[in-house]
């Protein structure tokens, strides 16, 4: 057996994934001839046949399915080498891009990043607030560098830092629903009512649709302080996060409407970003300081969250 390359080996990488040789030439941006030639000498420098090219499309021969098993490992290195050479061939950046999702603490996560970029003038950073889907397709639009929201941890294309859980919760104005509505309310029940509910951002990704209740009225909102307003004017109902309405839940301006039927939730804030592509030095020491700065943000969460659900002592023993 002689000797392959990495391009041909890339290139039967390629079918395997994309099913056939004129795939992998547009996933490869090579032609079909060229595609088809390198897995030729591969197969010739193994001796040993890699694909079945007798049906209408080309498949795995158990060779090649244990030959490629065995290559994803030499493939990842490669690109994990290539990320890495790219790392390190990049200067500081001029200016780094961070979008926010709507269900971020804005204060506690403008502190942790005015208090990295004030140590670094020469790097400009550049807010984006997008909600629902809109952080995700900026991320994967190459037009975010960072984003703080939650994310499908399945992706293989990104890490995350686990940050702190956000709880939801569905809240109604005092007096917004019948004195004698039946508990505990099932979505039927709520129908009849004005939902307030977040604009996706997302622009040209499927819309993203969360607590809605098919067939209600809904009033759309493009931020979190306005959806808050419009419940707390009894103009609709909607589900919150839990650390926006403290306050007006221990006050009784807002009242939680959550049983078994409407149980709220409970969602992931991460900081999250592309692992499949090179990250400049500033970007890494942004990284590195958000995973430092993570238990101090869910402290001072919890802390919030404690302070204000305790309630003073009455006398007595």
């Amino acid at each position: 057996m002689s000797e392959f390359t990495l391009h041909d080996l890339q290139c039967f990488d390629a079918v395997a994934r994309a099913g056939g040789f004129q795939p992998a030439a547009a996933l490869l941006h090579r032609s079909h001839p060229a595609v088809f030639a390198a897995v030729a000498k591969l197969e010739r420098q193994l001796d040993f046949i890699l694909l079945d090219r007798s049906g209408y499309r080309v498949r795995l021969t158990d060779a090649g399915l244990s030959f490629h098993d065995r290559a994803q490992s030499l493939l990842r290195e490669l690109e994990g080498l290539r990320i890495h050479a790219a790392q390190l061939s990049m200067g500081e950046e001029s200016e780094i891009h961070v979008v926010i999702g709507d269900l971020c603490p804005r204060p506690q996560a403008l502190g942790m990043l005015g208090r990295f970029f004030a140590q670094r003038p020469g790097t400009r950073l550049h807010l984006h607030f997008e909600a629902v889907g809109g952080p995700w397709e900026r991320l994967f639009d190459g037009e975010a560098d960072l984003i703080l929201h939650w994310i499908d941890k399945s992706d293989p294309r990104v890490e995350w830092v686990d940050l702190c859980k956000i709880p939801f919760v569905p809240v109604v104005a005092p007096g917004f629903l019948p004195e004698r509505t039946q508990r505990p309310i099932t979505p039927d029940q709520m129908r009849a009512f004005t939902q307030c509910v977040m604009r996706d951002t997302a622009r040209h990704s499927s819309q993203q649709d969360y607590f809605m209740i098919e067939g209600a009225p809904q009033c759309m909102v493009a931020d979190q302080g306005m959806k808050k307003e419009i419940i707390l004017q009894g103009l609709g109902w909607g589900h919150m996060p839990r650390f926006l309405i403290e306050e007006e839940l221990r006050k009784g301006r807002l009242q939680s409407i959550a049983g078994r039927h409407l149980p709220g939730s409970n969602q992931e804030l991460v900081a999250a970003r592309r692992c499949d592509r090179p990250q400049g030095p500033i970007s890494n020491r942004l990284w590195d300081y958000i995973q430092q700065q993570a238990p101090t943000l869910r402290g001072a969460l919890e802390t919030g969250k404690r302070s204000q659900r305790a309630k003073p002592r009455r006398g007595g023993k």
